[in-house]
Formats: C-alpha cells, structure tokens, sequence
C-alpha cells in the first residue's frame, strides 16, 4: 500500500522543490526497500549491512557534509531524509546519524586536513563506517566525569578505558574516543579498528534498537599515534557540539516514526470492524487519531523552523533540545496511543508500532535523556542551574 504522509499544515509548500524531491527520494527508497524486511532483522537482531551501499549510493551518509566529496545539503533537506530513514526504522536512522553527524561532522569540524582527505570521501561512500565514544558505563548523563585516559607517551598516545551504548561500534572502522588527556581536558582520539588493544563486542539481549548494532568500546593499552589526536577542540565543548548535531537530526527522525505509527492506526481503524461499523466510528479513536495528527504537525512545524533557523546560525543547543524532548516524548505517546487503536494486533511484527515504540524508548533516552532536556531548558529560562 502507498504511504500517504500526515500533512495537516501542508508544510510541503514550505519546502522548496529541491527538498520535496530529496524528501520524496528516500521516501520511496524506504518503502521499497527497508520496510518489507526491517521487521525480520527486528526480530532476527540484526542490522542491513548490506544495504550500506544503497544508503551511500543516495548520497544519505554525511549528507550535511560539505566538500570532500560530500553533496553539502542544507539542514532541511537533511532532517527530511532521517525524518524517512526512521519512518524505515530508528536503527537505520541511528546508523546514518551517527556517520555523519558524530564522525563526519567532527572530523570535517576538528580534524587535520590529513584525517579529512583520509575519511570523509571513504565514510561518505560507506567503504568505511564510523562510531562515536563519549558514555561510558557509569558516566552517561554527566560526560564531564568520564574516567577513559590518555597519556602521552614519547611519539604516541596510551587509551585506556571503556565506553558502553555504542552505535556502530562491532562494525566501524574508527571510533572518535574521547578521553582525558594526561589528567587534564578533554580530547578526541580517532582509534582504528584493529589497533592491539582495543576491541568492540558487541551487546546483544536488547528489547529495543535491535536491528542496530550496538556495542562497548574497550581500551586496554591502546597506543595510537599522536596524529590521530582530533586537533582543533580541547574540553567537552566538542562533543557537545557533535551531540548538538546529532539532537537536531533525532528530532527529525523521531517525528518520522510518529508519522509511521499514525498512518498504520488510521487504515487499521477504517478496515477493522466492531459492533457493525469500522473502530473509526467510535468517538474514543478519532480523539486518539485527532490527538495524534495535532502532534505531528507541531513536530513538524517546529523541525521545519529549527532547519531554517539552523540555515541562519541560530539554531542554538538549547533550541535543538527542545526539539528533540518535544519529538521523542510526544512519538512514544503516539506510537503507544497507535498500539492501542492496534488493540492485540499491534503487538505483533505484522504491523510497525510495537516496532517503533520499542525502539522510541531508547530514543528518548540517547543524546540527553528526556528530563536532562527539560534541565537544559529549566536553566535557559531561569538562569539556575538544577543539575550542579
């Protein structure tokens, strides 16, 4: 069946044509080729590697990238195309947030034009993948306590530590760690796969995110050379700043999966038939089908504006987590409210909600959780601190 996507406030005629048609690419995409076999790798838990090559092929890894081979789109378009990989699934999204807003974006921001020329055109055409080290397993919402270290030892650098909740990691060919620099600030390491010491395995039994790969980083001695330092950060502004990037992307998605769930509810509630009449009859569903289509058109208002203000520099951190809390508390409420229209049925893989609930509740954890957004905002708007 075709997908015919929520658009209350007709915000296609906000988009310019250019970012209909980007948007409109991977909407097709997605639908010919995720969505009849993303419920197996669900079940399965397992990623579409192979698919990797199709994604790169589209120009969807890094796509905000600009340079280096990189098609340089603007923060619209972008969030269009992981507002329909996570209409796919948020493992599919998370895999292309994390190449190129948390590796791509801190290489093209922080690193030597040698590590750029290296990686970016290579991740860009997905020969190689990329995760990002910053949680470690007791150190999640507060990064500025992470214990991994770095010392500096004559001609290299000496990791030791451990990072937990890893997008990517079992499959990348370099982490961006970061750690601690001889007991001082912050910095980012690229550690490539296969260095002695250093290994990625990968963390199963998961009830969410499963058809994403997901795992621990683990250091043990790891010696990299002094090149390999991200050279243009010190301190947890940097991957603070990538996080930034990364937020703005989930918002998007987040309201994607939202869009999914609502279309799924409302054929299923025209097609199903109690007491004589289809369940759409029934005041108690068009009040949830009501509610939920009010929500993601604010969703979507809202991320169309964050974009074009992302497009004028204003696009500040504490802008983009009210986005990503507003998305992602707002999408799990939808997808729960969808299983219910779904009564029994919305709990199998037949259909897409159980799915995209399940995975929504690690996405509203990752990237700053839920109420760490609602501190974030708390200080902007008083001046007071809650967290320190």
């Amino acid at each position: 069946m075709s997908y015919e996507a929520p658009d209350f406030f007709d915000v296609d005629s906000a988009l310019t044509e250019e970012e209909r048609m980007i948007r409109d690419s991977v909407r097709d995409w997605v639908t010919e080729r995720i969505l009849p076999t993303i419920g197996d790798h669900y079940l399965a838990g397992t990623f579409p590697e192979e698919l990797i090559p199709e994604m790169a092929g589209l120009g969807l890894l890094g796509a905000s990238i600009d340079g280096y081979g990189c098609p340089g789109l603007g923060p619209v378009p972008y969030g269009l195309i992981l507002q329909e990989l996570e209409r796919g699934d948020s493992g599919i999204r998370s895999f292309a947030s994390v190449q190129g807003s948390l590796v791509m974006w801190p290489i093209l921001a922080y690193g030597s034009e040698e590590q750029k020329e290296r990686w970016l055109p290579a991740m860009h055409k997905g020969e190689a993948i990329g995760c990002f080290g910053l949680t470690e397993p007791d150190h999640g919402s507060d990064p500025g306590g992470l214990e991994t270290k770095a010392v500096t030892k004559g001609d290299h650098f000496v990791l030791n530590g451990a990072k937990m909740w890893i997008t990517n990691g079992s499959i990348a060919d370099v982490a961006i760690v970061w750690a601690r620099l001889d007991g001082k600030r912050v910095r980012g390491f690229l550690v490539e796969k296969g260095t002695p010491g250093f290994s990625a395995p990968l963390m199963e039994k998961k009830y969410s995110l499963r058809a994403s790969v997901t795992s621990e980083l683990i250091l043990q001695n790891v010696q990299i050379p002094k090149e390999n330092i991200l050279p243009g950060v010190e301190g947890l502004k940097g991957p603070l700043q990538c996080l930034s990037q990364a937020r703005y992307g989930i918002a998007w998605g987040a309201c994607g999966a939202a869009m999914s769930c609502f279309e799924e509810a409302k054929r299923y509630a025209l097609s199903r038939i109690q007491f004589d009449k289809p369940i759409a009859s029934f005041q108690l569903i068009q009040r949830k089908l009501v509610n939920t289509l009010t929500e993601i058109t604010k969703m979507q208002l809202v991320n169309l504006q964050l974009g074009r203000l992302k497009e004028q520099g204003k696009a500040t951190p504490v802008r983009v987590s009210m986005a990503k809390r507003n998305a992602c508390r707002e999408s799990l409420q939808i997808a729960r409210n969808c299983r219910d229209i779904l009564g029994a049925n919305g709990i199998t893989a037949e259909y897409q909600v159980m799915r995209h609930m399940c995975n929504l509740e690690s996405v509203l954890t990752y990237e700053g959780t839920h109420d760490i957004h609602t501190l974030i905002l708390g200080e902007e708007i008083t001046g007071i601190p809650a967290f320190r």
